[in-house]
């Protein structure tokens, strides 16, 4: 299935790239068939990269599920600054172009805060990025009374966020709340208490991999 954040693009890129094959094969036909490989391939890429695939969702309310796919590239005790100004528990989750870009709920709950920041395009990895990048920052209270903040952070390739949610919403763990085309990093900030289940460099599946589970 097709993530519907690239249907337009898909089609403008499919005939953006027929229209070349077509001109190239008029003008210089025993050479068309380089031109088809380079765009077919250019075209699966970006396919690739739009995919959505369906995924069963084991809702739980003890655990924190990975918000997307990508690697564990921190874990540390660190204070946030923007919403609850007191020390967290960081899991940043590193998204790379052949990651799928869906982003999703990793607890159920209420929508408790929410604000976008434009910002600059660092690379994704860089120690400022996620408090000078553009980037989302939302809270979901759970049905336990804890607050689980997200962040979205766009990088240097990564120049697009969306979003598909506000305050006051309702969400359930695992249904989408976003999408970041083309990589970046996703941040989630728990409670000291959680239990992290994740260690650094571990493969994450967005809306499967449990993070953590409330003490």
């Amino acid at each position: 299935m097709i993530h519907k954040e690239g249907r337009v693009f898909l089609f403008i890129l499919w005939l953006f790239t027929s229209i070349i094959y077509t001109i190239s094969f008029m003008l210089i036909r025993n050479y068309a068939w380089v031109i088809l490989l380079f765009g077919s391939s250019f075209f699966i890429f970006f396919l690739q990269f739009f995919r959505n695939p369906k995924i069963e969702v084991e809702v739980n309310d003890n655990h924190i599920i990975a918000p997307c796919d990508g690697k564990v590239v921190v874990i540390e005790k660190t204070e946030e600054k923007e919403y609850f100004h007191d020390q967290k528990i960081q899991i940043s989750i590193f998204m790379s172009p052949f990651n799928v870009h869906v982003n999703r709920n990793p607890v159920s709950g209420t929508v408790a805060y929410f604000k976008y920041h434009p910002g600059k395009y660092l690379v994704a990895w860089h120690p400022k990025s996620s408090t000078e990048n553009e980037r989302t920052t939302y809270v979901i209270k759970t049905l336990h009374n804890v607050e689980i903040l997200v962040r979205q952070i766009a990088g240097a390739v990564a120049r697009r966020i969306v979003w598909y949610v506000k305050k006051d919403d309702t969400v359930q763990q695992g249904n989408e709340f976003g999408f970041i085309k083309f990589g970046s990093r996703v941040d989630v900030f728990l409670p000291l208490h959680a239990n992290v289940k994740v260690t650094i460099g571990q493969k994450t599946k967005g809306g499967k991999t449990i993070l953590a589970t409330f003490a």
